[in-house]
């Protein structure tokens, strides 16, 4: 959404009705958990153990025979850390319900996540990626630099059809994207793909905004760093997707090793419990801001996305470098989804990885601030941004100047 839309957060009765009949917020809180009472359990374990004692070597055996086969979890106790853990399978369970997937697969970081994507259609021989520009720096470097081995053909939404091959395995878009915050049509999308599967980085989103499983995606990544964590002391990558996938992914990270600490899945598992308040409240700051930014004259356009989020990019007249050391409020710091409001130059940082003229020609201009907007009041937020931006032109009054005269 562009500074000549309207900034609206998003509506208060947003519901997602699991399989249980039970709303997003209610699963939110419970999902991971429903088996604790039963075990006179409040909080959920943290179980730290790297291995688990066995006596049955046979039985251990046709365990790893069967997961070595099919990647499925292995019945009965944990085998082996990088297996599987159950704390972080609670983390899982809870993440696959939000999005409406069969299952998900945790990993130590979104990148390790995406990379295990990769690794997985590469070794079916699948190695041709359609992405759709922008996506987050480090995404769009590892297809361009082909280093799992991958080619990638770059397109818009409408070129996906023509741009498939026999041998496309994957089909990556992020809606909304990092850092300009342009949304795809994710059904038109996934139809354009066929049989390829489709991914989407669904980490600005969250499933409080958007379930793309609902829209015809395979594949729902996350940076669970970002909003999933939501305090900015995790790392850590997710993929919810439908069973047999999942059993392929967790193939890779046995084998590669990306494993997510417990104490991780249990932060996360803890986070998932407040990520519709957050959500909600962070994203009506955003819009709130959004919606002062764009009657700036300082500020020469916004991107703000329809199904509103907390994250808002703005393109500024003067030097952007000068924004970024000028706030005192807002923490100057690259990730996002934080309960603390953040704000970098893209083109300094997250996608500073990126040939500048791709980085140009997706829309990530020289003069383009990411704003992750937090939990603090929105008065704080503007009057930081308003003293960073700058001295206004003579005669010039504040957004909030305007709206005090209009009353």
């Amino acid at each position: 959404m562009d500074s000549a839309r309207t900034h609206t957060s998003p509506p208060d009765d947003v519901r997602f009705t699991a399989p249980a009949g039970r709303a997003l917020a209610t699963e939110a809180v419970h999902a991971g958990r429903d088996d604790l009472a039963a075990q006179g359990l409040h909080a959920p374990p943290i179980d730290l153990s790297t291995t688990y004692p066995s006596y049955d070597s046979r039985g251990e055996a046709a365990r790893i025979d069967a997961f070595a086969a099919t990647g499925a979890e292995p019945d009965g106790p944990p085998v082996y850390g990088r297996l599987g853990n159950p704390t972080v399978a609670r983390f899982e369970t809870a993440l696959a319900r939000l999005e409406g997937t069969e299952a998900a697969v945790a990993f130590a970081s979104g990148m390790a996540a995406l990379s295990a994507v990769l690794l997985v259609r590469g070794s079916m021989g699948l190695r041709h990626v359609v992405a759709v520009r922008p996506l987050y720096g480090c995404s769009d470097h590892l297809l361009t630099a082909g280093l799992l081995g991958s080619e990638v053909t770059w397109t818009d939404p409408a070129g996906v059809a023509d741009a498939l091959r026999p041998d496309t395995g994957l089909v990556l878009v992020e809606s909304p994207a990092n850092p300009t915050l342009a949304e795809v049509d994710l059904r038109a999308v996934a139809h354009a793909c066929g049989s390829v599967p489709l991914l989407v980085d669904n980490t600005f989103a969250t499933p409080v905004l958007q379930r793309p499983a609902e829209h015809g995606a395979r594949l729902v990544l996350h940076s669970a760093s970002k909003y999933l964590g939501g305090h900015g002391d995790v790392l850590a990558g997710v993929v919810a997707c439908d069973e047999e996938f999942a059993g392929r992914l967790r193939q890779v990270r046995f084998a590669t090793g990306g494993v997510l600490h417990p104490l991780a899945g249990y932060l996360l598992l803890r986070g998932l419990s407040t990520l519709p308040v957050r959500v909600r409240a962070a994203s009506a700051n955003a819009a709130d801001l959004a919606g002062r930014l764009a009657a700036d004259p300082r500020v020469a356009r916004v991107h703000y996305p329809r199904i509103g989020g907390a994250m808002v990019s703005f393109e500024v007249h003067g030097d952007p470098h000068a924004v970024i050391g000028g706030v005192r409020l807002i923490t100057p710091a690259v990730s996002l989804g934080s309960v603390d409001t953040l704000i970098q130059h893209p083109a300094s940082i997250s996608h500073r990885i990126v040939d500048a003229d791709d980085r140009r020609g997706a829309g990530v201009g020289d003069r383009l601030l990411r704003l992750s907007v937090g939990l603090e009041d929105v008065d704080d937020l503007w009057a930081d941004l308003d003293r960073a931006l700058g001295e206004r032109a003579a005669g010039a009054v504040s957004p909030r100047e305007a709206l005090s005269r209009a009353d």
